[in-house]
């Protein structure tokens, strides 16, 4: 990469760390896809339609969710030049446009989530204190719809307080509220009790606390002592599950996307797949023209 594209890049990891949000994790990936790009199309900042067409080629043997991540960052980094004015063309048309499915999320079954709270509940009654906060763990991802790692990095502190939520700072530092049950409650405030004085973390593991690895394995274990198969199972999948229930119990997509913390309602969209019969029905039970109900609507006027 030149080094007139290093500058031009370091401006647009600036403006999207500012502007945005994203995190290092982010820009790191923008850094590394336009570096790709850099080697296929030389200078980046003057390349136009006719270099960017070789991008197709090149990138042939990629991945689809590769390439779409790909062009995405190079259309998000044109774009940037051409809003500040280091470009008065944007040239991301000739960018290769994959057709990506996005892949629909693996579904637990409400039986499935009971078997697993019923034997966490039942190893948690010995009072032994893993199992306790096997318990507490399982409860915040299904109860809260937690990200792993917001999970395992909750402070010791995080619910000691009276109130029903938690605030959390999730991708891109973006701040949301998450409620807390009375089940999720109880069960950390008797995983806490267990806890050494000064503890840092709520779930701590060697120097630091739980690692997601490490709570990966954790779920593993819980579903297959609740016979359903391991690898059926993963904290994402319980963070689904929390979603995708809801969703069949009636809540709206909008606060299903506050509670998830996604900046998309896209994102959430993909979990009206689980319930579409629901939704069919729901419409057939209170839209207007539903069993007369226009009609019956004009006569009572």
């Amino acid at each position: 990469m030149t080094e007139s594209d290093r500058a031009l890049v370091d401006r647009f990891a600036d403006a999207l760390a500012a502007e945005r949000g994203a995190a290092r994790n982010t820009l790191l990936a923008y850094r590394s896809d336009l570096a790709a790009a850099a080697e296929v199309v030389g200078d980046l900042g003057l390349a136009g339609a006719a270099e960017l067409g070789r991008l197709a080629p090149a990138w042939a043997e990629l991945s689809p969710a590769t390439l779409a991540r790909r062009s995405a960052a190079l259309r998000r980094f044109y774009g940037f030049l051409a809003d500040e004015g280091l470009r008065s063309d944007d040239p991301s048309a000739a960018l290769p446009r994959p057709r990506t499915v996005r892949p629909l999320p693996r579904v637990l079954e409400p039986d499935e989530v009971d078997a697993m709270f019923r034997e966490a509940e039942d190893r948690a009654a010995s009072g032994e204190p893993l199992r306790l906060r096997n318990l507490a763990l399982l409860e915040l991802l299904y109860g809260s719809g937690l990200r792993a790692t917001e999970l395992v990095s909750l402070p010791a502190r995080a619910l000691a307080r009276p109130e029903p939520f938690l605030i959390l700072s999730g991708k891109g530092g973006k701040e949301r509220l998450v409620p807390i049950s009375d089940r999720a409650r109880v069960a950390v405030a008797r995983w806490r009790e267990t806890l050494p004085k000064g503890a840092v973390w709520l779930f701590p593991g060697g120097k630091a606390h739980v690692s997601r690895v490490r709570l990966f394995q954790l779920v593993r274990a819980m579903a297959a002592e609740a016979g359903i198969a391991p690898e059926r199972i993963s904290p994402h999948v319980l963070r689904h599950a929390f979603a995708t229930h809801l969703l069949a119990n009636g809540a709206d997509l909008r606060v299903l996307q506050a509670l998830l913390g996604h900046a998309d309602i896209a994102t959430t969209q993909i979990y009206t797949h689980v319930d579409s019969k629901r939704l069919v029905e729901l419409v057939n039970r209170v839209h207007p023209l539903a069993g007369g109900a226009l009609a019956k609507a004009s006569t009572s006027a």
